[in-house]
């Protein structure tokens, strides 16, 4: 089975009040998006790194890399004007030979584990979808008609990345029109008619993209 992973980097850093977009930004020495993507090879050896990047940052990247030493292989594409719209970008580059697994995973999201990564392949092999997702320890409530209703926390969960699914019913998927309401892949998938198999994720599988973040990377990182 081959196996591919969409690593989505667009984010402008704009949220860490600075100049270096967020995934460039280094942890102990090295950058976040290439602790990203060693985590993936970590995992397996042959996987196929697809990195979409909004098309200005092209040469600060291979710079990076140069400056960094970084040789592991990646197919760098450009990125489109939403997320749902790079993704596709991604997508699109990708020819198969035979059956495969796609993973879509944010470039920020540095600490998922080797465990996890092996979770959802193995889920997404077996029933075409898999999300990792992690309990809500908060109590939540729901807005409605103005007034504020506590909801059951154990029914809601925090959904991760990487999301993986069999690429068949990812490209078929992104062959609907973008709607406001894909905030991720999940969502556009289950729009097309598939469901949704979950998985345990890992709760340091943080999106970094604050400077609070920032923090509490630097202290996993330690």
């Amino acid at each position: 089975m081959q196996k591919y992973v969409i690593i989505v980097a667009g984010g402008k850093g704009l949220r860490m009040g600075g100049d270096i977009p967020k995934q460039f930004l280094p942890l102990k020495d090295t950058p976040i998006l290439m602790r990203t993507i060693q985590r993936f090879y970590e995992y397996d050896s042959q996987i196929k790194v697809v990195l979409v990047l909004p098309k200005d940052h092209f040469s600060y990247w291979k710079k990076l890399c140069d400056d960094y030493s970084f040789t592991l292989p990646c197919q760098l594409v450009e990125g489109g004007e939403s997320r749902y719209h790079s993704v596709k970008n991604g997508l699109l580059s990708i020819k198969p030979q035979g059956e495969a697994l796609v993973a879509v995973h944010d470039g920020v999201r540095p600490f998922v584990s080797v465990a996890t990564l092996q979770k959802t392949f193995d889920t997404a092999e077996k029933y075409k979808t898999a999300v990792p997702v992690i309990e809500s320890v908060d109590s939540l409530r729901e807005i409605v008609d103005e007034k504020s209703v506590a909801r059951d926390r154990s029914k809601f969960f925090l959904v991760q990345t990487p999301q993986v699914f069999s690429y068949d019913v990812l490209i078929n998927a992104y062959q609907q029109a973008y709607r406001t309401v894909f905030t991720d892949d999940a969502s556009v998938v289950e729009s097309s008619g598939y469901d949704i198999k979950l998985v345990e994720g890992n709760r340091e599988n943080i999106k970094i993209t604050t400077m609070y973040d920032m923090k509490i990377a630097k202290a996993l990182v330690e």
